[in-house]
């Protein structure tokens, strides 16, 4: 393979060049799997401030431009969470990348540090440990407290030398150590929800290697963390809003109110039953803390309001309700960690070499790793968590609660190491966003706007659900296939209306 040019390479004597010059040795990813979708190993150092010392192998993947002569480059991946397995991803964007796009890149999947087949951490954590929204009451605040700080000891206890280095920042490293190692002299980037605050903190870091930047569903870089988790509160009642005037106009079919205010009442005085006397649904018997923590269901008005009149029927003696609405809008890159069965230990070992055994809470795991590693803005105190989320509920009764509530990062053994990056950069991005996304709610996606003054925004009006592009067909679609094979941004932000 060539030596790195100057362009790509690190400067003389700098001690990452030795990542940089690494050779990649490219496989296929699983046994029997796809013969153009290849896998490599690139080694990092664990700990930037000590790149001499020990080092972690991040696995990534490769689809390689359909076009050699018309190839632009590489276009790096990352599907969210923080924690989320972002391998495959080149496998599930390629359908949805149109081919001219295809012709000009590379699709660069990778499982950032830490999260699936790079070098995956465990804190040990039970099921209840692995959620991070639990509805407030004065009675459980005492055990929310005692399960905060279980999975803070767990994660120190079993984690505890790799989890300071688990930061978007390293991230971002990483990502152009990868950029060096593929001899690139810039990357171009597609990034849902968490992944659009990973790319907008590599444009910070690393301004003149960022080429093309898509950002879909994205989430407002002032915000981290806590303000994100809080975030989702005001536009839960947004959407609730738009659902009560939408089931009221449709009272003829699901007998909810005649008006919005009677759409409302029906919805608390539900939540108030289930409260009482918990609802029967097909995965168990929910009260109205649970029904409450669904708030994301209520961007998509069409699948959330059969459910909730199946909820009502079964509070009266009907039968059991469904465990949730027929279709979430809330998918695998929402701010909140969600868990995912580990697969066995023989099915693995038939994929190959690239196909480890994960510890079923790598995502929650790692989640909490870099919300708390990545701000040092934490609160300590569990009484302000308490008096934050009395506030939050009183301001959004629907989901105030669940986002202000005490998490982790407030027993957290060590702050983070660096400060929180503050995103403001002219960077070329194009920013998609759906209206109606209950996680990366369209305010902060304005934020995000605001931050990267060089970028466009196209907002799909009425655009239900997080993710525009990668949920897609979306009107969104074309801008992205502008920007990607042309390099041509939007003139101005706009609004297109959804397909």
């Amino acid at each position: 393979m060539a030596a790195l040019t100057p362009a790509t390479a690190f400067a003389a004597g700098d001690p990452l060049q030795k990542y940089a010059q690494q050779k990649l040795r490219w496989e296929r990813c699983e046994a029997g799997g796809p013969a153009g979708f290849e896998c490599a190993k690139v080694k990092v150092p664990l700990n930037y401030s000590d790149p001499g010392g020990r080092t972690i192998d991040l696995a990534i993947s490769r689809i390689k431009a359909g076009n050699a002569k018309e190839r632009h480059g590489v276009l790096l991946m990352n599907s969210g969470g923080p924690g989320i397995e972002s391998l495959t991803m080149p496998l599930g964007m390629e359908p949805r990348l149109s081919a001219e796009v295809r012709a000009r890149f590379d699709l660069i999947g990778f499982d950032p540090r830490g999260v699936g087949q790079s070098a995956p951490i465990s804190c040990g954590l039970t099921a209840d440990e692995m959620t991070s929204y639990h509805p407030h009451t004065a009675r459980t605040f005492p055990k929310d407290v005692a399960r905060a700080r279980s999975v803070a000891d767990k994660c120190w206890a079993k984690a505890g030398d790799v989890l300071p280095h688990l930061t978007t920042r390293n991230t971002a490293r990483d990502m152009d150590i990868v950029r060096a190692a593929l001899r690139e002299r810039k990357i171009s980037y597609f990034g849902y929800s968490y992944g659009t605050y990973l790319g907008a903190v590599y444009t910070q870091m690393f301004p003149r290697r960022s080429d093309r930047f898509v950002l879909d569903s994205a989430l407002d870089p002032k915000l981290v963390w806590r303000g994100s988790l809080r975030g989702v509160a005001p536009g839960a009642e947004l959407a609730f809003t738009r659902w009560t005037e939408w089931a009221a106009a449709r009272h003829a079919t699901y007998g909810l109110g005649p008006t919005p205010e009677k759409v409302r009442k029906a919805y608390w005085d539900l939540v108030a039953r289930a409260d009482r006397t918990p609802v029967d649904t097909t995965g168990g018997a929910v009260d109205g803390g649970y029904i409450r923590s669904q708030y994301g269901a209520f961007v998509g008005v069409r699948t959330v309001t059969p459910w909730i009149v199946a909820l009502k029927a079964s509070a009266a003696g009907g039968p059991p309700a469904p465990a949730g609405p027929a279709a979430s809008p809330v998918t695998a890159g929402a701010v909140a960690p969600e868990s995912a069965p580990v697969r066995s230990a023989d099915a693995r070992a038939k994929d190959g070499a690239f196909s480890a055994d994960v510890p079923v809470d790598n995502q929650p795991a790692v989640t909490w790793a870099t919300f708390c590693g990545d701000t040092r803005s934490w609160p300590r105190d569990p009484e302000q968590y308490r008096r934050d989320v009395l506030r939050d509920r009183a301001k959004y009764p629907l989901a105030g609660d669940l986002g202000a509530g005490v998490q982790p990062c407030a027993f957290w053994k060590s702050a983070a190491g660096e400060p929180a990056t503050v995103v403001s950069n002219d960077a070329h991005a194009l920013i998609v966003q759906n209206e109606w996304d209950p996680q990366a709610t369209l305010a902060m996606a304005q934020g995000m706007r605001r931050a990267l003054h060089g970028a466009r925004m196209v907002t799909v009006a009425g655009g239900e659900g997080h993710g525009a592009v990668v949920a897609g067909p979306s009107c969104a679609d074309a801008a992205v296939t502008r920007y990607l094979a042309q390099d041509r941004l939007p003139a101005n932000d706009y609004a297109c209306g959804a397909s």
